[in-house]
């Protein structure tokens, strides 16, 4: 079954060559072109106004939903499960095991790497917030700092040392790179869900200018970077690759 009009997308604009700088934005986006989904992006700056306070969020046919996650479960389920529907019971259960891994786990060190890291905050507040008008300018990006900050504390990574937080990262990464192996995808030879998140993430890791040693960790697992680069050419050959990837 297909939409009867494309899935309206909104989520952050792009950077650094990749799809998006949010690995959750470019899990979705990935789940549509490798479901064969039609989806059109709209521009603009849509956080403010999304219905849980985060991006993405998509219009589909008039139906509002946010959280990547909701998302597929609702694409799933309203035109069927191309990517999952091969997996054994026990082999969902991993896949589901390696989302958190990524989506709750990993994701904090990623996110400190980012925005909480000194060595990358004033480069990604400029490339982010630099074209805002002045006074918004200088406002906006404590402000959002400010809550990052605060969501690293409430969930606890935050009250670590950095050197600590990256730890729990590089282990994260390193699990990630044994269960990979020399698989062409997480689950074996086809793509599943779970590598709509693995590629956003990866991908938001190995192929951006962001100095850290998570970033450097995954630079050490060459099957990452392959990996990576089999699920460019499988879902955005149409684009070239990341000026970060060559």
């Amino acid at each position: 079954m297909q939409p009867a009009q494309p899935i309206k997308i909104y989520q952050f604009p792009k950077l650094w060559g990749l799809p998006n700088i949010s690995p959750f934005c470019m899990k979705l986006e990935t789940y549509l072109r490798l479901a064969d989904l039609p989806y059109e992006i709209i521009k603009g700056d849509h956080v403010f106004r999304a219905p849980k306070g985060k991006l993405p969020f998509i219009d589909d046919g008039g139906q509002i939903i946010s959280d990547s996650s909701l998302i597929i479960t609702h694409l799933k389920q309203r035109y069927g499960d191309p990517l999952d529907q091969h997996l054994s019971d026990a082999d969902k259960a991993i896949a589901h095991t390696f989302q958190r891994l990524f989506e709750e786990s990993l994701y904090w060190p990623a996110l400190y790497s980012r925005w909480l890291d000194n060595r990358n905050w004033p480069n990604l507040k400029q490339l982010v917030f630099g074209q805002l008008p002045p006074l918004v300018r200088n406002v906006v990006p404590m402000l959002v700092q400010r809550k990052l900050r605060r969501d690293a504390v409430g969930q606890g990574i935050g009250r670590h040392a950095p050197a600590d937080i990256y730890d729990m990262g590089c282990r994260d990464l390193e699990a990630i790179a044994t269960f990979l192996g020399d698989k062409p995808f997480f689950m074996g030879d086809r793509p599943c869900i779970l590598d709509t998140t693995a590629f956003g993430f990866l991908a938001n890791l190995l192929w951006v200018p962001v100095v850290s040693p998570i970033a450097d960790q995954a630079r050490q697992h060459p099957n990452l970077d392959a990996y990576c680069r089999r699920m460019w050419a499988l879902c955005f050959a149409d684009q070239p690759l990341p000026a970060g990837a060559n």
